[in-house]
């Protein structure tokens, strides 16, 4: 009988320990992590707000690649909903946006299925720094007397905490690659054209080479367009692309240029035509070059080649030799100019 009193007692004193620990707990909880990412807001916040996106840099998709995903609704906006299903690593459950600041902050009303039931809110907060951001990653929600009694046995922080830091480290990595390649491709603008920088083999053209007033080139260019590619089917030569010009001097105050037209070929081809009367022959060296894919009329290309200018002294770079124009598209196939596709062509060093 003793004995059975004691254990009343004990757990008479359990309780009491509990009913206290449920009234005197936390009655809300919030862990969070920070890190400065070196790129620019709106490129981190598109890894953020997306919670497809998420799955790039998610510390729990690390612990379980094989995780089963659903995203539903319209990408980074409210209502946008992520269901998960995975080992007992990740367990299962859901998260649904449901505040959405732009390029500050979003909030999602996260539910856990497994390994046990619970609900809180995930939080991103968003801070531009100028050449970087401060990202804020949290979970907060409140306790039920459950919580606020296993809240002195669990340490939330500790349980939590790690795995932000991870998912943060992850998030810097992935957003500092696309600002790195964002800025790599922003470095080939100038003026609105795309400016690449390409190796290119070294090539020989077979063309008619005149100085001509500017007036005259569309001339020019019917003529001996006409003139190289008879003689190349005369003497059996297959071009190796499309009609060529190659521009030796482009002459701003008389308004003339040193121009070739022909096409390039190979250099046995060009051989043949070495000592022919009206016919010249140009070898450009292999090396880098800039290159614009330039679409439009032949009027208009005048500022594809002004960007090159800018692109050039801009990179400290400088011209080897010939500037090149492709000439992709036949207008006499293609009657829409704003088809015509040039490849302008510089090479440098």
């Amino acid at each position: 009988m003793k004995a059975l009193k004691t254990l009343l007692v004990i757990v008479l004193a359990i309780v009491a320990i509990v009913i206290v620990l449920g009234l005197i707990g936390p009655s809300e909880y919030r862990v969070e992590r920070s890190i400065t990412i070196p790129a620019e807001t709106g490129v981190v916040w598109a890894n953020v707000s997306d919670l497809e996106d998420h799955e790039e840099w998610s510390p729990w998709a690390e612990k379980d690649p094989d995780m089963a995903v659903t995203i539903t609704g319209e990408a980074g906006q409210v209502g946008q909903k992520s269901e998960w299903n995975g080992d007992e690593n990740v367990g299962s459950g859901y998260q649904q946006i449901v505040v959405v600041e732009e390029n500050k902050a979003v909030r999602t009303d996260l539910h856990f299925i497994e390994p046990w039931e619970s609900q809180s809110t995930a939080t991103f907060d968003l801070e531009d720094l100028g050449d970087s951001t401060r990202v804020t990653w949290g979970i907060e929600g409140e306790n039920n007397f459950m919580g606020k009694v296993m809240s002195v046995f669990m340490d939330m922080d500790k349980m939590v905490g790690p795995d932000f830091e991870r998912g943060l480290a992850n998030l810097k990595e992935v957003s500092t690659a696309e600002q790195a390649a964002l800025d790599a491709e922003r470095a080939k603008m100038v003026d609105g054209f795309t400016i690449e920088t390409m190796e290119r083999p070294g090539m020989t053209y077979v063309g008619v080479r005149k100085t001509i007033p500017w007036s005259d080139m569309e001339k020019f260019f019917g003529n001996s367009f006409g003139k190289v590619f008879g003689a190349l089917g005369q003497a059996g030569v297959q071009p190796q692309g499309a009609p060529t010009a190659l521009y030796f001097m482009w002459d701003e105050e008389n308004k003339r240029a040193d121009v070739l037209a022909g096409a390039a070929v190979s250099d046995a081809d060009a051989a043949k035509f070495t000592g022919t009367a009206g016919m010249s022959t140009y070898a450009v060296a292999p090396g880098n070059a800039y290159v614009i894919d330039y679409f439009g009329g032949y009027a208009g290309s005048g500022a594809a080649h002004m960007a090159m200018d800018k692109k050039i002294k801009r990179d400290g770079a400088s011209m080897r030799e010939v500037a090149i124009e492709e000439y992709i598209t036949d207008p006499g196939q293609e009657p829409d100019s704003s088809k015509w596709h040039t490849r302008i062509v510089y090479p440098i060093q």
